[in-house]
C-alpha cells in the first residue's frame, strides 16, 4: 500500500523543473534586452511623427519648404531628435495641403556582429 500511495502522490505533483525555469528565464532575459535596446528608437520615431504632424498643421496657414525644415530643426533640438534633420524631410503638396514626410533606417546593434535594421516612415497624411 505504501508504494501505491507514492505513485498517486507523484501523479498529482505538477510543476516546472529547475531546468525549465532556467530556460524560461533565459528566454525572458533575451527578449527584455532586445526590447530595451529597441525602445529608444521607437520613442524617437514617435517624437518625429509628432513633430511632423505639428509642422504640417502650422504649414496649412502658409509657409515655404525652407520654413518647414527650419521649424523641424527647432523642434528636433527641443525633442532631442538626432536621427534626421530638417533637410531630410520631403515636403510636397497634395490637393492644396502640405504633406511633410520622412523615411529613414535605424541600425540597432545587439551582440557582436548581430543587429537589427528598422525602416521607419512618418508622414503628416497617413
Amino acid at each position: 500500500m505504501g508504494n501505491l500511495g507514492e505513485m498517486n502522490m507523484r501523479k498529482k505533483q505538477l510543476g516546472i523543473s529547475l531546468g525549465g525555469l532556467m530556460a524560461g528565464a533565459a528566454v525572458l532575459i533575451v527578449l527584455a534586452t532586445i526590447g530595451m535596446k529597441m525602445a529608444p528608437s521607437y520613442i524617437e520615431f514617435f517624437a518625429i511623427k509628432k513633430a511632423i504632424n505639428a509642422i504640417a498643421e502650422e504649414a496649412r496657414a502658409g509657409g515655404t519648404a525652407a520654413q518647414i525644415r527650419k521649424s523641424f530643426d527647432n523642434r528636433a533640438i527641443i525633442d532631442d531628435i538626432n536621427t534626421i534633420k530638417g533637410a531630410d524631410l520631403e515636403v510636397t503638396k497634395e490637393g492644396g495641403s502640405v504633406v511633410v514626410s520622412a523615411s529613414y533606417r535605424k541600425e540597432i546593434p545587439l551582440v557582436a556582429n548581430i543587429g537589427v535594421y528598422i525602416d521607419f516612415r512618418a508622414a503628416s497624411k497617413d
